[in-house]
């Protein structure tokens, strides 16, 4: 490849992951200390890249070489802001979030997949008791955070308001997203198997915060049943019926999969993956993307789609995790 074609290849390659209300001119006047004329130069191809600009705009933008230079390779190169960093608060992860979020919500375009073995993190932050309690157990048991090694989650001392707060935000963002979730039957498992765990080992402070938990786990529920039926997303209390946002809700019984979040942005595709619980990578890589995306509309293909229309469906679906949330009570 041409080296002119490779620095046409970095900027269109940029231009399509800003957002359209950023100026490519200014973002790289301030990136790399020149003047507009110079990246104007820059952009026509009257002057070449520096080796120290490419790096700079490379890491800047997480724009890999290897798809610039058109390799072939089997290598694929994941952006993960948090490698390498110690174990952040609950507020940063959901801070995270709501960034990634905002981000997403930039682009007039937008659509989001979301492949889903668990509930979506910020999905707990609807209703402040299961938030509380999935706060608790992130810092107590995910992150060893020694505050809570050897504490007993209380509703009254663990109501983590300034997390439920900033989840909630994150739920609005969302809910400016069209998106499509495949859940499956295991959706709610891992929050079962922790609230079981956390009841058997007595780390409950009592039984009636534990009922408290189930029973908010309950109206969660409740509320993506009712957002399912609508076919658009709303947060609680809000006006059901005040037509909004997109939701398609799709249930596959066959298969698992794997939390994987799939974005469109005008056109670009994006595929985020969790490690390490609630800490997400992500890339631009097109084959690495156009694997997942084909992956992602098989499995829709072999699902059931349970919002607006399949109402038999839809609430024998719900009705099975109810079961499974009461029997936590017995």
């Amino acid at each position: 490849m041409e080296p002119l074609t490779i620095q046409q290849q970095v900027f269109n390659n940029l231009k399509n992951a800003l957002p359209p209300h950023l100026s490519l001119v200014d973002e790289l006047s301030g990136l790399l200390g020149i003047s507009p004329d110079s990246v104007y130069r820059r952009l026509r191809g009257e002057k070449p890249l520096t080796l120290q600009e490419l790096k700079t705009i490379c890491e800047k933008y997480h724009i890999s070489l290897d798809q610039m230079l058109h390799l072939k390779t089997d290598a694929v190169v994941f952006h993960a802001p948090e490698i390498g960093k110690a174990p952040s608060s609950i507020n940063d992860y959901l801070l995270g979030f709501l960034n990634q979020l905002k981000h997403i919500n930039s682009f007039e375009q937008k659509q989001m997949l979301y492949l889903c073995k668990d509930l979506p993190p910020w999905y707990f932050y609807l209703y402040p008791e299961i938030a509380a309690f999935k706060t608790f157990v992130w810092l107590k048991t995910l992150l060893n955070h020694p505050d809570y090694l050897y504490k007993k989650f209380s509703l009254r001392e663990y109501s983590f308001p300034e997390c439920f707060q900033l989840g909630l935000e994150v739920n609005k963002i969302y809910n400016r997203i069209p998106s499509s979730e495949l859940w499956n039957f295991e959706i709610i498992s891992s929050t079962l198997l922790q609230i079981e765990y956390y009841r058997d080992a007595g780390i409950f402070d009592n039984v009636t915060d534990m009922h408290l938990v189930i029973d908010a786990l309950l109206l969660l529920l409740d509320h993506i049943q009712h957002q399912a039926e609508k076919g658009y997303k709303f947060m609680p209390g809000g006006n059901p019926d005040a037509k909004g946002v997109q939701i398609k809700l799709f249930i596959n019984e066959v298969l698992l999969g794997n939390n994987e979040v799939l974005v469109e942005l005008n056109g670009n595709r994006v595929s985020f993956i969790p490690y390490n619980v609630l800490n997400i990578m992500h890339t631009r890589d097109p084959r690495f993307n156009e694997i997942s995306f084909t992956n992602f509309y098989t499995l829709l293909s072999r699902s059931t789609l349970i919002s607006e229309s399949g109402e038999k469906e839809r609430n024998r679906f719900f009705s099975r995790l109810r079961e499974k949330i009461t029997a936590l009570k017995k």
